[in-house]
């Protein structure tokens, strides 16, 4: 159990993290051309906020076991 709160506190985090600094992780990464593609103009940002939203999503699923019932 303390370690299913400990990785949720990391993909919590991770997961917020990729949403509140979009920009330096765009900086370091670079441009996604296939974001760019889907998403048009600015595309890239609009992928890691994305990845970032399914993240805390998938991790409250996680941790509330719906994961587990649903697989």
């Amino acid at each position: 159990m303390i370690g299913k709160i400990i990785w949720t506190i990391i993909f919590l985090g991770a997961s917020l993290g990729l949403i509140v600094y979009t920009e330096p992780v765009k900086r370091f990464t670079g441009s996604f051309d296939f974001a760019e593609k889907w998403f048009g103009s600015g595309g890239t940002y609009t992928f890691f906020k994305l990845v970032g939203v399914i993240g805390i999503i998938l991790t409250i699923l996680w941790i509330t076991g719906t994961i587990d019932r649903i697989i």
